[in-house]
């Protein structure tokens, strides 16, 4: 089955999230064809930038537990979206959380429509955004990555806006108007032009997954392991609180 689809229009790849059974979470078979996806994308001349975007209500509802990638899988696709030589852009028109941030952080521009909400919620099973962190730490607001890591709240477009995670909040149906000079400009760039800028402003990115991935990777796979995130995951599967909560 296939779970992203690929679309070609001037220049624009678009990507889409398309599995809407399991609200567009990160399987290992998601992961895997948005890797490969990225690869055909990174060496198709015709290929000026990659739009990411969903169907559904939800792009992205982060990790499946009932098939979760490989941490490392999944940090090479982050990685991939930020070392790709070609910009990517996401659309969001829904729901994001966990990992599906981790995605965002990840891509270079972003609009988020007034449907969209954003959540870290891995504290409250039993985790941490361990290797999310990668791309989000050198891009967030400092207090506010310290407010939503540990309380796990929901927030709006605005706010992601705001502290950073995306780059435009755009309004009732108007995420498609609010790209539209993004990806004018993104037309009339060189794609030597784009390939050097890109490389100019993910270098501090990139540092973060070459210096701290190893260590994520395993921090992340432990706390998977962990007593307190079988209970935390067994807790949202059955639709309950956990033993923790007060």
């Amino acid at each position: 089955m296939t779970l992203a689809t690929t679309v070609h229009e001037r220049g624009i790849t678009t990507l889409t999230l398309d599995s809407p059974a399991n609200r567009n979470a990160l399987s290992a078979g998601l992961v895997g064809e948005l890797t490969e996806a990225l690869v055909r994308c990174a060496a198709d001349t015709a290929v000026r930038a990659v739009v990411l975007t969903h169907t559904g209500t939800t792009f992205c509802a982060g990790a499946d537990l009932t098939a979760p990638p490989e941490p490392a899988a999944f940090v090479a696709l982050m990685r991939a979206i930020v070392a790709l030589p070609k910009p990517v852009v996401a659309r969001v028109t829904g729901h994001v959380r966990a990992g599906g941030l981790g995605l965002l952080g990840a891509c270079d521009i972003s609009a988020a429509g007034p449907d969209a909400t954003f959540a870290l919620t891995e504290s409250r099973l039993g985790l941490a955004p361990a290797v999310i962190s990668l791309p989000l730490l050198p891009r967030l607001d400092p207090r506010a990555a310290t407010r939503y890591y540990l309380t796990g709240e929901r927030f709006d477009a605005a706010e992601a806006a705001r502290i950073g995670l995306i780059t435009l909040a755009a309004g009732p149906e108007e995420v498609d108007k609010a790209l539209e000079p993004v990806l004018d400009g993104l037309r009339r760039a060189s794609p030597q032009g784009l390939k050097a800028s890109k490389e100019l402003v993910t270098a501090t990115v990139l540092k973060s997954f070459d210096s701290h991935a190893e260590d994520l990777i395993a921090r992340s796979a432990a706390l998977f392991a962990s007593d307190d995130a079988r209970e935390g995951m067994t807790a949202f599967l059955e639709r309950r609180d956990p033993p923790w909560v007060l």
